[in-house]
Parts: C-alpha cells; sequence; structure tokens
C-alpha cells in the first residue's frame, strides 16, 4: 500500500490502525460506553460478562465504559501537553538557534540546568506544590518537556540558520518572527513531525506513571493508570483488572512508535520512495 507515493509497511499499517481505533474509542466514548465512568453498577471485580465485557474494577465499574472514557482523558491531556511543549521548545529553540550570542548561551544553561534534574522527580515536587490539578499537570509536563524539543529545535535550527536563503531573508530586512515562521520552521518540519509522536509516547507515559503514584489525574475522571493503581490488589485473587489498562497503554504506545518509525524510514530514504 502507498500513501502520496510512500510505501506503507505492515508494521506501520498495524500502528496507523491502532492509533485509529484508540482516536475513535476516545472521540465516541459517551456514545460507546454503556455506563458512565463513575456509574456502580455490580459487584466488585466481577468477571467478564454479556452486561460487563471486560468485567468490574475495584468499586464495581464497568471497565469497558472507564477505559473509554480513560482514553478520552489521558490520550486528550497526553496531546495537549505534547502540543503546548512543542509550541515552548519551538519558539525557544528557534530563537536560540538564529539569534544567537547571549541569548543562545543563557537558554542553553537553563536548559542544561533543568534537564539534569531527573524529570520524574522534578515533576513530584513541582506538583506537591502546585497540586494535582490537570492545569497544574500540563503545565508542569509541558515545561519539563520542552527542554528536549528545544535542544532539537536548536540543533536543527543552527544547520538551517546558516543556510543562504536564511542569510537572504536577513539582508531583506526581515524580522525574527518572520524568518522562524517562513524559512527555518518549514525545512525543520520532518524531524519535528518524529519527535512529535515520541513526545508523545513520553507524555503518555508520564500521565500513566503519575497516576499510578496519585499525582496524576485524580478521580472521579477515567485515566488508565489510575485504574491500574486501582484494581492491583486484583492481582492477588487471579484478576485481570489491572492488566486491561495496562495492555491499553501498551498497545497504543506500540501502535504510535510503529507510526514513528515509518515516518523515520521516509524522512532518511532518498527522495522518500522505495523501488
Amino acid at each position: 500500500m502507498r500513501i502520496v507515493g510512500y510505501r506503507v509497511s505492515i508494521g506501520a499499517l498495524a500502528g496507523f490502525a491502532i492509533v485509529a481505533l484508540n482516536l475513535s474509542g476516545a472521540a465516541l466514548a459517551p456514545l460507546i460506553a454503556p455506563y458512565g465512568q463513575a456509574d456502580l453498577v455490580g459487584d466488585v471485580w466481577a468477571p467478564p460478562s454479556a452486561d460487563y465485557w471486560l468485567g468490574l474494577d475495584s468499586l464495581g465499574r464497568d471497565m469497558f465504559s472507564r477505559l473509554l472514557y480513560g482514553a478520552r482523558t489521558t490520550i486528550g491531556i497526553a496531546l495537549l501537553i505534547t502540543v503546548c511543549s512543542f509550541a515552548i521548545g519551538i519558539l525557544t529553540g528557534f530563537t536560540a538557534a538564529v539569534v544567537g550570542r547571549w541569548i543562545d548561551v543563557a537558554l542553553s544553561r537553563f536548559v542544561d540546568a533543568v534537564m539534569a534534574i531527573p524529570t520524574l522527580i522534578f515533576a513530584l515536587v513541582i506538583l506537591s506544590v502546585l497540586g494535582t490539578s490537570v492545569p497544574a499537570l500540563v503545565g508542569t509536563i509541558a515545561v519539563l518537556d520542552s527542554t528536549r524539543v528545544f535542544r532539537l529545535c536548536r540543533a536543527v535550527g543552527l544547520n538551517i540558520a546558516v543556510m543562504d536563503y536564511v542569510e537572504v531573508a536577513r539582508l531583506r530586512g526581515e524580522k525574527l518572527w518572520w524568518i522562524m515562521r517562513r524559512e527555518v520552521l518549514p525545512n525543520a518540519l520532518p524531524p519535528l513531525i518524529t519527535e512529535f509522536g515520541l513526545r508523545f509516547c513520553f507524555a503518555f507515559l508520564f500521565i500513566a506513571a503519575l497516576s499510578f503514584l496519585g499525582l496524576g489525574i485524580q478521580p472521579p475522571l477515567a485515566d488508565w493508570g489510575g485504574m491500574v493503581r486501582d484494581n492491583a490488589q486484583a492481582i492477588n485473587f487471579g484478576g485481570l483488572a489491572p492488566l486491561i489498562p495496562a495492555a491499553a497503554i501498551a498497545q497504543l504506545t506500540i501502535g504510535v512508535n510503529l507510526v514513528v518509525d515509518w515516518c523515520l524510514s521516509i524522512h532518511n530514504r532518498p527522495h522518500g520512495l522505495t523501488a
């Protein structure tokens, strides 16, 4: 199969199918879910049945419904975090690359200082002070993740900033914002698109980890990391409740990485075409 002249591997097709299925489930959750995400509908950890396809959780809530609503919450917040981190990283990274001088030094040293602290520990400290609201969660992870985007944008931007067409734009008297938007950004899109997928996976897994630790998305909102934490004790009784959201986390991460690998193969392939 080909998409716009590019051959798509079986792995990439599987990745696209997984991502599309998850996005569809998240978007249509209120229409597909048979119950509300907080509705108590039966016995604790009831096994799968015709009424409860994936069984019930530690409070008697439908796992299938919570899985759909959890996709809506977790994927939506991870996507928002990734967009915010890229907005910050692209703006600061390209500014450092194009302007240079003391601005580049100041931004680079600040980013180095932030990256020297383990991300999870830094996030735990900040969230313990600011609280675990969704805005605090989004802002904290977006700022921490933007340091990685900054490093990529600066490295790519430094190579583009010395090109003739950028010098011509400077000689014409174009402003910094125009040069970054019209000259640097379009030529930096291939690695940025690939990095977007990787950063989304990071944000998605980071939210799940924080929720598992109790500092992520809070009840009554359903999210996959919190579902693993809430049902962890079921393992002691042979239940599958915690494995269902864990499998959901794994399959979406695998799907996104399959798509990212395909994008990387296109970017690294001469002319982007196969024989």
